[in-house]
């Protein structure tokens, strides 16, 4: 019997049906034992967000500051053959719940010498918050031998106005003259082949997953114009993490009048660093052709477009 063990935190309840898609076929298949491990913190975070109350978790999120989680509910084996670990991206960085338990000793005793694949669904931009889940997983000692990213393909520009509305009112199509925000339920359902490919090799033999399983079944699509835009904002965020976190804790008012000049900085980055960056990267690519390939072909790994 192989077992794997599912790793998640869904605030919108979106990634929920992403990992119900691509694990249908596991729970289906009588070899396999799946055991589900939600992630809870012990301050549940609000949906639909209150706009401040978003912002003001902003410096511990990018800094990654580990918060309180509730001890699982469910038995845990000592060891599984496979973690699927499925995240958000919030502020360029894994959602906080998934963060803080990756930094908890039972990631560590979870994730040591354990293949994994990390599932992740969001906006557009998520280069960033793998990079530093890669940076947890190398330091937990597991191997990573897959990524799922799944997209909203609604466009940037329209998505820029969708999520956010999503998330100050809860509804996915917040008003008739903005598309539905989110991964399209097309790209969940289809999701299940990730699961089959996983089904397949668990019952190929009993060794150890050390390679890609997903290869071909264009599990991530990198989009060029946004590399550049990811690192600018990466770092742009991290400088204001850094300040804003020392201003005073969560909810004290130093740091909300810092977030209201945080807040009209980000909105300003995003309508001119963002487009001109892209619009840069556009003009520069016969000449960066080779450059490019090759972090299409960093960030694609291990899968694979």
């Amino acid at each position: 019997m192989r077992r794997v063990l599912v790793i998640h935190y869904s605030q919108t309840g979106q990634l929920s049906r992403v990992v119900s898609s691509v694990c249908s076929p596991l729970q289906q298949a009588d070899s396999i034992k799946i055991d589900f491990l939600a992630v809870q913190p012990v301050t549940a975070y609000p949906f639909p967000w209150p706009f401040v109350r978003f912002f003001t978790i902003f410096p511990e999120t990018v800094l990654q500051v580990p918060q309180p989680l509730l001890p699982p509910t469910t038995a845990l084996a000592d060891k599984y053959d496979l973690i699927i670990l499925a995240y958000q991206v919030w502020f360029l960085s894994p959602s906080l719940p998934i963060s803080s338990f990756l930094q908890s000793p039972l990631a560590q005793q979870l994730f040591q010498n354990t293949p994994v694949v990390t599932l992740i669904g969001c906006r557009n931009m998520w280069l960033m918050a793998q990079e530093k889940v890669k940076a947890h997983l190398q330091r937990l000692q597991a191997n990573l031998v897959d990524n799922i990213a799944l997209v909203d393909k609604c466009g940037s520009a329209a998505s820029f106005l969708a999520t956010p509305m999503w998330m100050f009112t809860g509804k996915q199509q917040a008003k008739r003259w903005l598309p539905k925000a989110g991964i399209s339920e097309q790209d969940i359902a289809a999701a299940s082949r990730f699961g089959e490919r996983i089904v397949q090799r668990l019952q190929a033999d009993d060794s150890v997953i050390t390679c890609s399983m997903l290869t071909g079944l264009q599990a991530v699509t990198i989009d060029e114009k946004l590399i550049a835009s990811e690192r600018v904002g990466n770092h742009s965020f991290s400088i204001w993490a850094r300040l804003l976190y020392k201003l005073g804790p969560e909810h004290s008012v130093r740091r909300k009048l810092g977030l209201m000049v945080y807040v009209c900085f980000l909105l300003l980055l995003i309508v001119t660093v963002v487009p001109i960056t892209a619009l840069v990267k556009t003009l520069l690519a016969p000449l960066t052709k080779k450059r490019i390939a090759k972090q299409k072909r960093y960030f694609a790994a291990p899968s694979g477009e």
